[in-house]
């Protein structure tokens, strides 16, 4: 009889589902691409509904529904830290308490009664560790038969961070890191200092960071004032942090903002207030900070299990930097990243433990791995999309052949022109990888710009990444390391990079942005980096395609890919949100399946209608 394994990560942020059925991961998906509210905490409903239909099951042949980690014991926890902080935190407790005792405390019921909507009656719920659960999302699906495991986010229920050793179908956890010294807290708090929004603003934090002045006394006093008055790093990578400058343990804020704007001589930040050089240089200060305890957890991971093979998960394997700093340090032969490494993630890491752990069943290992690229979300038939665009009187040509689709894109793109790009099954995780993508030039000087600005409506100095061909990576950045889940940041060769000008680190932020710095100015980085995907003809072999008929254009195998949304919405999932997104910004063709959507030739009334619908959200 077939093992059928349902995970559900819910009720925090990033809720998801995924379904496992005899060890193979079939289909798994955010609630926020259904709901259309970001980082959606809900009950996951159409995540799960979806799976459920891509598997072909209903629920009566589910085994089991497995939870991403043990609310008793994180009530358990959250009670400990009111009791230790007393009489710190009295308005949090008010706040939260209440919610504990009416809702999560009885979770195993409250879950029950979402899932009978769904026509589960006397289905089997389990819980698995929430820190267990990331270790299982980051080694079931990895190529490797045995790995080192390090997992760091915020907080599951008492552990930050934990590293272990997986070998065949076993995990052991060896040692971990408890609240509430945590390295995802950390750089939270410096997220919401320097005026972003935490558990979604990081990706901005780590993006800004290369603009401060490396090197320079400002970004060497605030590393020593971190080290020295905010936390203690010790030599395996754990922390200790002083909490006298933290208040996420007890209150509503992330940390002691009085004690921050006396350590580092400016007040916090605003989200509308201008960023000036201290910000940067604040940024950069902690995206070091945080590169070094990953890297000193990383040794001491090995010390610990002696494997050649590192796997990662938690909301902190999604900083790309310090990543590629663990790679370029050689302390493991590989490493692999979980591409859905935040709480999302541990929908999938539960229901693969129960299978692997509870279950005691046989591991199944694929090359290049088990996540099939991440692409595990809905996609839409041909005649599903064309029905769609006529109910909309929408206007577009049909391409006759792939080949024939893909050259045609290729030079619209190498003509200058941004192209929605919503092809196959929606991505999996917080990374577009060419299924629900913006695409355009890399060797256009105002590319950046003009996408920040008129298409992402975001901050000017947020850089792009590139997608570039598997077998051209070595051609445009050093070191040729494979990053498919686009997980990796990267130097552009030498021998591509323009001089900058004398004086250029004391220029303003809006006037360092736009300066070219290589021969693929708007995938190049103020560091001169790009945080990559590299593309496979045998993961994605449509995208791939593409990319190598821009390449017969151009000479270039490789082109900017960014998240199909803009600033505040999700990734888009359905034809319909593609189209949305498209009228309300400055592309200038959308392309579904082999359907090609221009837009100076859509109809007006269409462009008032979903102005409309995209507003009222």
């Amino acid at each position: 009889m077939r093992k059928v394994i349902v995970g559900i990560s819910a009720f925090y942020h990033d809720s998801a589902a995924a379904i496992v059925i005899d060890g193979k991961i079939i289909a798994a998906a955010q609630e926020e691409r259904f709901s259309r509210k970001k980082q959606d905490e809900s009950f996951p409903t159409q995540a799960l509904t979806f799976v459920m239909n891509e598997a072909g099951v209903s629920a009566k042949d589910v085994t089991a529904i497995v939870f991403y980690d043990k609310p008793y014991l994180k009530f358990e926890r959250l009670l400990e830290t009111y009791h230790a902080f007393v009489p710190q935190g009295l308005q949090s407790f008010l706040v939260a308490i209440p919610v504990w005792i009416k809702e999560k405390l009885f979770m195993k019921r409250m879950l029950r009664g979402h899932l009978k909507e769904l026509g589960f009656e006397k289905i089997k719920i389990f819980f698995s560790e929430h820190h267990l659960s990331h270790a299982a999302s980051a080694f079931y699906p990895s190529p490797y038969t045995e790995a080192a495991i390090l997992t760091i986010d915020g907080v599951g229920e008492y552990a930050t961070t934990t590293i272990g050793y997986a070998s065949n179908n076993r995990i052991t956890i060896l040692e971990q890191v408890d609240f509430p010294h945590s390295v995802g807290l950390l750089y939270s708090s410096f997220t919401y200092y320097l005026g972003f929004k935490v558990n979604s603003g990081e990706y901005k934090l780590m993006g800004l960071a290369p603009y401060g002045n490396a090197g320079s006394k400002q970004v060497e006093n605030f590393i020593t004032l971190i080290k020295n008055k905010l936390l203690d790093i010790k030599t395996d990578g754990s922390i200790s942090m002083n909490m006298n400058y933290f208040a996420y343990a007890t209150g509503l804020k992330m940390c002691n903002v009085l004690r921050w704007e006396k350590l580092f001589g400016f007040p916090p930040r605003k989200d509308s207030d201008p960023i000036k050089q201290e910000h940067m240089d604040l940024a950069l200060a902690i995206q070091k900070v945080t590169e070094e305890i990953v890297i000193k957890l990383a040794i001491h991971a090995k010390e610990l299990t002696g494997s050649d093979y590192l796997v990662m998960a938690g909301g902190v394997a999604l900083n790309s930097v310090a990543n590629t700093k663990v790679v370029e340090r050689n302390i493991f032969k590989d490493i692999w990243v979980q591409p859905a490494a935040g709480d999302a993630g541990g929908s999938l890491g539960a229901a693969l433990a129960y299978h692997y752990i509870y279950l005691g069943l046989e591991r199944q290992i694929e090359t290049p791995d088990a996540m099939s690229g991440s692409y595990l979300g809905p996609s839409y038939t041909l005649d599903q999309i064309i029905k769609w665009a006529d109910s909309w009187n929408a206007n577009y040509e049909i391409q006759e052949s792939s080949e024939n689709l893909t050259s045609y894109v290729g030079k619209l793109i190498a003509e200058g022109a941004i192209v929605g790009w919503f092809q196959g099954k929606m991505e999996f995780g917080p990374r577009a990888l060419g299924n629900r993508s913006i695409l355009a030039d890399p060797r256009n000087k105002v590319m950046q710009r003009k996408l920040n600005l008129n298409i992402k409506y975001r901050e000017g100095f947020r850089p792009f990444a590139p997608s570039v061909l598997e077998e051209d990576n070595q051609l445009y950045f050093e070191g040729n390391i494979l990053s498919p889940y686009m997980l990796q940041v990267v130097p552009v060769k030498n021998s591509r990079r323009v001089q900058l000008p004398i004086g250029y680190d004391e220029f303003a932020l809006n006037d360092k942005l736009y300066f070219q710095r290589s021969d693929i100015p708007s995938v190049t980085h103020i560091d001169y980096t790009s945080r990559t995907q590299t593309v496979s003809k045998f993961t994605n072999t449509l995208f791939h395609q593409l990319i190598s008929e821009f390449k017969k254009i151009t000479g270039y195998g490789l082109l900017i890919n960014t998240s199909f949304n803009v600033r505040g919405e999700p990734i888009v999932c359905s034809p319909l949100d593609a189209y949305r997104c498209f009228m309300n910004t400055e592309m200038d063709y959308l392309v579904i399946d082999r359907l090609v959507f221009d837009k100076k030739k859509q109809p007006v009334e269409n462009k008032l209608l979903f102005k409309i619908l995209f507003e009222k959200d």
